[in-house]
């Protein structure tokens, strides 16, 4: 028997879904907990299934995911709508997007793949056409807390003695004239990638277009700069995105948006920025939280930063990591021992 939070059925009646089968969904987050309700679809509004989300206080805050998927809604992207909300007891119900993630649809649609992220890539554009949201600002301090993953995690991880003030003032030099030109503040989701696009058309998995694109994930939004986005659609740290596919796609993204003539230097700084961040988090998930299948990804992670740091701007970072990371743990083979 499913054990369910106490709670549960109480809000989704108020909510007018208490008759809906209720169906766990398996996930990866330590205290959110995610349930599909099922109905009759002759019901008045024609939903026939909603999602149910809790993320209880103290550990999860649902708050920032009502807000910006609000602030997404009404600046008309397409955001899950929100049908019931209770954030201080954790729970929150919305649409369901249902099943077809972008990056399934792919692996079974590969001639779809770049229509897939064309349509990914204009939802950035649309994105960015808009005033930023009323988010915390991506600022310097946020950029170093991220980045220091690395050497808080796998630098201990494969026994190394690093310089982590020149990490620091490497990162500084780097970051600071991004930072300085502020030319452009948009709504940054954070976590824009192939498995937080859902697909909307309604057709068969095996459907020729790929359809309308729905976000997920997006609670962590902040204020920030535009090429991060790009960066974790084009850079993936969960699918392989071929150099081709990545290049024509960042054309794409400057025909439409014009971003300036610094854009590929900027794009170069958060692609390290976001990897090295990365490489940290996943080793910190295998050696804190026992979840070692992050490791095979680590690889495809290597492989994107050794790519963004031969940008010239990117040089003091990169003359950090030769100092520091010998080329052996800089894992381009697939064997990474943590």
């Amino acid at each position: 028997m499913t054990n369910y939070p106490e709670g549960l059925q109480e809000f989704i009646e108020k909510a007018g879904w208490g008759d809906a089968r209720i169906e766990p969904i398996p996930g990866d987050a330590s205290f959110r907990r995610y349930f599909r309700l099922r109905r009759d679809p002759e019901r008045n509004d024609g939903a026939a299934t909603a999602m149910l989300m809790h993320a209880p206080p103290p550990e999860e805050d649902p708050q920032p995911f009502l807000n910006v998927a609000h602030w997404l809604r009404d600046h008309g992207l397409r955001a899950p709508s929100i049908r019931a909300e209770d954030p201080k007891a954790g729970w929150v119900l919305t649409e369901d997007f249902g099943d077809d993630r972008m990056r399934e649809w792919i692996d079974a649609n590969p001639s779809g793949e770049r229509a897939a992220y064309e349509a990914a890539i204009d939802t950035l554009v649309q994105l960015h056409r808009k005033p930023a949201g009323p988010f915390p600002p991506y600022d310097m301090a946020t950029y170093q807390r991220e980045a220091a993953l690395l050497t808080e995690w796998f630098a201990p991880a494969q026994g190394l003695d690093v310089d982590a003030e020149g990490y620091v003032a490497a990162w500084n030099e780097v970051l600071a004239p991004m930072i300085e030109r502020d030319e452009q503040t948009v709504t940054v989701l954070r976590d824009y990638h192939a498995e937080n696009i859902m697909l909307l058309s309604g057709e068969r998995r095996d459907a020729p277009s790929p359809g309308a694109q729905g976000l997920i994930d997006f609670q962590d939004a902040l204020a920030g700069h535009p090429a991060y986005d790009l960066v974790s659609l084009l850079q993936d740290a969960r699918r392989d995105v071929s150099p081709e596919l990545e290049a024509g796609m960042l054309d794409r993204y400057r025909q439409k948006a014009d971003p300036g003539p610094e854009f590929d230097a900027d794009y170069a700084r958060l692609g390290a920025q976001r990897n090295a961040k990365i490489v940290g988090i996943f080793t910190r998930l295998h050696r804190r939280d026992g979840k070692a299948r992050y490791l095979a990804m680590i690889p495809r992670v290597w492989r994107a930063l050794e790519r963004d740091l031969e940008h010239p701007a990117l040089e003091p970072v990169s003359r950090w990591f030769d100092a520091n990371i010998p080329a052996e743990l800089r894992d381009r083979s697939g064997a990474f021992e943590a």
